[in-house]
């Protein structure tokens, strides 16, 4: 980590964003054998200025993972460039253009990785939804997303994979937000189906607006046999009280044994947001705004599958 120069004020928050990631229990993912992958909504990103001090402990906590999808990136990307100078001269960027209008809410979606650990192969592409050709001769999508799902492929190990990242609209009501996740699944699901994609180890993630895995909403998004994986089965809500299960990992993968039993949420706020700040005093509200209304939800993966896909090999099934 490159922070440099920094106040007292910021050194003693970093001691205690430093501690709280400790307590998440993270472990160090090896090269070429295992990767720390995260996802995490970071709360108007980029809309309007952030204390020195956040940027700092948003840069920490995406540090201690090898690869993340940020959601709610906004248009202005100065915040997410500063972070990255914190992160060091190896972490790198790839993120999506923004929509204008109230729907696309001027938000961008971002994978920051660390090339030490991950390679990006290339694939970088916003889903677009089906279309249809219509009286007029136009082809156009009866159902679109508000904000556009974001494709990005990467190699880490020999493990090849997709990466497919959305934040779902929240709506006037919970069932506004089904159709959105219906399309999702079904995108997914015939995509991986498809001759010529790039990798079918496919991961969805993202911030899904998902209440609960008992929700309608999650059974809209796990209609096609999208996953979540076993480490995440827990309670693991990514709201600052933990009770909601707004953000997801998903998988549709070739390789089952690639998810390890390593997962969970870094928990930054703990109940106690002042203590990041000694010197300012803010309100909650106000603190999700510096940080976030979301915790970084993560997963280890296995990336050295050489045995399993000789295993596949000598033992294929069907």
């Amino acid at each position: 980590m490159h922070h440099g120069e920094i106040t007292k004020e910021i050194a003693q928050g970093l001691k205690v964003v430093q501690k709280r990631i400790q307590e998440a229990k993270i472990p160090a993912s090896k090269l070429d054998e295992t990767l720390n992958l995260a996802t995490w909504n970071i709360r108007e990103f980029g809309k309007r200025p952030r204390k020195k001090a956040s940027l700092h402990f948003i840069a920490e906590i995406i540090g201690q993972f090898d690869l993340v999808s940020i959601v709610e990136v906004r248009d202005n990307i100065s915040d997410l460039a500063e972070v990255l100078r914190y992160l060091g001269p190896y972490w790198h960027v790839v993120f999506s253009d923004y929509i204008v209008d109230s729907g696309g809410n001027h938000e961008r979606i971002a994978y920051v990785y660390d090339k030490r650990a991950v390679t990006f192969t290339g694939l970088a592409s916003e889903a677009d939804a089906p279309r249809k050709k219509n009286k007029e001769g136009e082809y156009v999508p009866l159902i679109s997303w508000w904000r556009a799902p974001y494709i990005a492929s990467f190699r880490a190990g020999n493990f090849d994979f997709v990466l497919i990242a959305a934040h779902i609209r929240w709506g006037d009501s919970e069932k506004q937000r089904i159709p959105e996740l219906k399309l999702l699944a079904e995108w997914v699901d015939r995509r991986s189906k498809e001759p010529f994609v790039v990798d079918q180890d496919i991961i969805v993630l993202g911030d899904f607006n998902i209440p609960g895995v008992q929700s309608e909403l999650f059974k809209a998004i796990a209609s096609k046999g999208l996953q979540i994986p076993a480490a995440l089965m827990g309670v693991h809500g990514t709201d600052l009280a933990k009770n909601k299960r707004y953000d997801q990992i998903l998988h549709h993968p070739h390789y089952i044994k690639s998810f390890t039993a390593q997962g969970g949420v870094v928990d930054f706020y703990e109940g106690d947001h002042q203590s990041l700040y000694p010197k300012t005093t803010m309100t909650k509200l106000e603190f999700t705004f510096e940080i976030s209304d979301h915790l970084p939800l993560w997963i280890q993966i296995d990336t050295d599958t050489d045995a399993e896909q000789l295993e596949q090999i000598l033992n294929p099934k069907g």
